[in-house]
């Protein structure tokens, strides 16, 4: 058995049980999760960000990449999301509050690319100069800079709340590094 025909063993398991439950999803409205809340974390297979703050299917969106970063194609899908939302009458946020969450971890991968600052300047789409100030040795120092460069982008919506956060996988625990605040203070 390969490993998709166990992974495809698993959904039809996970399906059944949720039928029986009762508890498989009707369609939510678009892009619009339960929780409000939006996270962008690292594709890095120990840090689910749903398995470790314990999110349920449609209570928040999930973005993952490498190092959990902001980048020019985070934005990109930030900003599709929010058109999908204002397409289906249901823009995040609207008429109410909205949690973006940014969370790095201790011993990320991207730290083994520092080396290689040609690479990470493509990532980052910024000159291989400005690599060093992305810290991607440090994910309290990078997760504080990613909230801040969220701040200067006007086309967030100012009553929406950010926050960066950063998981600790040999304790399992989260730290917040940057409390909830409004992106655009008033």
């Amino acid at each position: 058995m390969s490993n998709l025909d166990s992974m495809l063993e698993r959904n039809k398991a996970f399906a059944a049980q949720q039928s029986a439950a009762g508890t498989l999803m009707p369609s939510l409205p678009a892009a619009m999760p339960n929780l409000k809340a939006m996270i962008i974390g690292c594709a890095d297979p120990r840090v689910n960000p749903a398995h470790v703050l314990g999110l349920k299917p449609g209570e928040a969106v999930v973005i993952r990449n490498i190092g959990g970063r902001i980048t020019p194609g985070v934005l990109e899908e930030l900003g599709l999301l929010g058109r999908i939302g204002q397409v289906a009458g249901k823009a995040p946020g609207g008429g109410g509050e909205f949690h973006l969450i940014v969370l790095h971890h201790t011993d990320c991968g991207i730290t083994r690319l520092a080396g290689d600052p040609a690479m990470l300047a493509h990532y980052f789409q910024i000159d291989e100069a400005s690599v060093a100030a992305k810290a991607v040795l440090d994910p309290h120092t990078a997760v504080a800079g990613d909230v801040a460069w969220l701040k200067t982008i006007p086309a967030l919506p100012g009553k929406w709340l950010v926050s960066g956060l950063v998981y600790d996988v040999a304790t399992g625990l989260i730290e917040i590094v940057v409390p909830p605040a409004p992106i655009h203070p008033a």
